[in-house]
C-alpha cells in the first residue's frame, strides 16, 4: 500500500467500528477449536509468522494450520514455497480465524481477519527491533489528519490499547527491546524475552552457506548472474507518508555509478514497501544499480547475508544487519526533523555510532575510507558488534523453539 499513513489507517480503524462489534459478537458463540492456528503478516508472506508457521508444520501435526493472505497473489507466492493460504477477507478467512485458538501476527490484527480475533489467543510477532517510537509511545500512531481531530485521538488511544490488551504473548530480542515493547503496546508479562524468529535464518547454518543461499535468491531476483562482486544494500525507512529525503540528486547517481565501477560493487536499493520516493532514476544511470523492490523479495531479512555493506537511515533493518557482522553506514539528511517528529527510544548518535551523514558524497567519501584506512573499519564493525551485543541476548537460531514453548506453556497454564 504505497501511500498508507497512519491518518488513513486510523480514519478506517474509526469508520469499521460497527463490523468490530459484529465480530465481537460471533466470537461469543463461535467456539475456538484447541488444535486450530491461523498466521498471517501485513507485507505478505513472511516474517517471524512464516518461521513459526513452518515450526509448528514441521513439527506439531496436532496443529491444524492456515496461513491467511492479504489477495490472490499471495496466495500464490504462498503456494510456491508450499504454503496453502486463504483469503483472509473471505468468509473462510474470517471463520478460520474465529475458530482459531492461536492467532498470530507481525504488525497488526488486521494481518488475519482482524473482525475475528476477540478471545484468541493472539501472538504478536513484531516486525523488528524499534529505534523510532511506536504505538502508545507514539504520537504519531494517533494521527487522524482531520480537523478536530484532538477530540477523537482519546477514543482512539483507548480502542488501540483495549486492541492490544488482547496480545497474549509477544517476544521480544533482549530485555533493552522488551522494555520498549511492553511500554508501546501497555503490555507487562505478556512481554518475553525469547529472541525473534524472524531472525532465525540469520543463525542457521554456517556464515558461507547463509551468504551462498541468500545470495542465489537475490541475484536470481534481479536477473543477474552472481560473478562475485560486492553487494551493498541500501534501505530506508517509512516515513508515514512523506518523501525520502535521501533520494541522491542527478549528480550524485553520476558519483554512485562512478564509485560502483571503481570499486567494483553493485549497490541494491530496498525501498520501504509503504516509502515514497523515486529510486528508478538510479537504474537508468547505471546496471550496478538494481532496485530489489517488495514485489520482488517480499521480506529482505533472510537475504541480508547477501550484503557486505548496508546503508540505511532509522531502520531497524540495522540490528538484524548487526546478526551478519557487516559494516553499517548512517545516511540521515533530516536527522532533526525526523527525531522530533517520531521520537527515538535512544538517542540517535548511540544508533548510529556517531557516524550519521547528510549528503551521499559524504558518505561516499566514508565508503572510500573504510576501504582504505583499517582503523578506521575496525571501529565501524566494533560498532556493529555492539549494536548487536546491546540488542539480542540470543543469536543460536532457536528463537523460533522457544516462541513455540512459550506458547504452549501459556496455553497449558489457561
Amino acid at each position: 500500500m504505497p501511500g498508507f499513513t497512519f491518518a488513513k489507517g486510523n480514519a478506517r480503524k474509526l469508520l469499521s467500528l460497527p463490523l468490530y462489534a459484529l465480530g465481537a459478537a460471533a466470537s461469543l458463540v463461535v467456539p475456538r477449536s484447541r488444535d486450530q492456528w491461523v498466521f498471517g503478516s501485513g507485507p505478505g508472506i513472511g516474517e517471524g509468522a512464516l518461521e513459526l508457521y513452518r515450526f509448528v508444520s514441521a513439527n506439531h501435526p496436532e496443529c491444524r494450520v492456515a496461513w491467511l493472505a492479504r489477495d490472490e497473489k499471495d496466495v500464490a507466492a504462498a503456494a510456491a514455497i508450499g504454503v496453502p493460504a486463504i483469503l483472509k477477507t473471505s468468509a473462510s478467512g474470517l471463520w478460520r480465524t474465529l475458530r482459531a485458538r492461536v492467532v498470530v501476527i507481525t504488525h497488526g490484527f488486521g494481518d488475519v481477519n482482524r473482525y475475528g480475533t476477540r478471545s484468541a489467543f493472539v501472538v504478536q510477532l513484531w516486525h523488528g527491533i524499534p529505534l523510532k517510537l511506536i504505538q502508545l509511545d507514539s504520537a504519531a500512531t494517533m494521527r487522524l489528519g482531520i480537523p478536530g481531530e484532538n477530540r477523537l485521538r482519546g477514543v482512539l488511544r483507548r480502542f488501540y490499547r483495549r486492541g492490544y490488551s488482547a496480545i497474549r504473548l509477544l517476544p521480544a530480542a533482549s530485555e533493552l527491546v522488551a522494555a520498549r515493547l511492553r511500554t508501546a503496546f501497555g503490555l507487562s508479562d505478556e512481554v518475553v524475552v525469547t529472541g525473534d524468529p524472524r531472525d532465525d535464518p540469520l543463525s542457521i547454518g554456517t556464515p558461507q552457506e547463509r551468504a551462498q543461499t541468500a545470495r542465489a535468491t537475490v541475484f536470481a531476483a534481479l536477473a543477474l548472474v552472481d560473478d562475485g562482486r560486492r553487494a551493498i544494500l541500501l534501505a530506508p525507512t517509512w516515513r508515514d507518508g512523506e518523501t525520502d529525503p535521501g533520494i541522491p540528486s542527478e549528480a550524485e547517481w553520476a558519483s554512485i555509478a562512478s564509485w560502483l565501477d571503481a570499486t567494483d560493487s553493485l549497490l541494491v536499493i530496498r525501498p520501504h514497501p509503504l516509502g515514497i520516493g523515486e529510486y528508478r532514476v538510479g537504474t537508468a544511470v547505471s546496471p550496478r544499480i538494481r532496485l530489489l523492490s517488495a514485489d520482488l523479495a517480499t521480506e529482505i531479512t533472510p537475504l541480508l547475508p547477501t550484503f557486505e555493506v548496508l546503508v540505511t537511515d532509522y531502520s531497524s533493518v540495522a540490528f538484524d544487519f548487526s546478526l551478519v557482522g557487516g559494516p553499517v553506514f548512517f545516511l540521515a539528511p533530516d536527522e532533526e526533523s525526523y527525531t522530533w517528529s517520531r521520537g527515538l527510544y535512544e538517542p540517535y548518535r548511540e544508533f548510529s555510532g556517531g557516524r550519521e551523514v547528510r549528503s551521499w558524497t559524504a558518505l561516499l567519501a566514508q565508503l572510500a575510507r573504510y576501504d582504505d584506512d583499517d582503523d578506521f573499519a575496525a571501529d565501524v564493525r566494533r560498532h556493529t558488534v555492539a549494536l548487536r551485543d546491546r540488542h539480542f541476548a540470543f543469536h543460536d537460531g532457536r528463537n523460533t523453539a522457544r516462541v513455540f514453548s512459550a506458547i504452549c506453556d501459556r496455553l497449558d497454564a489457561r
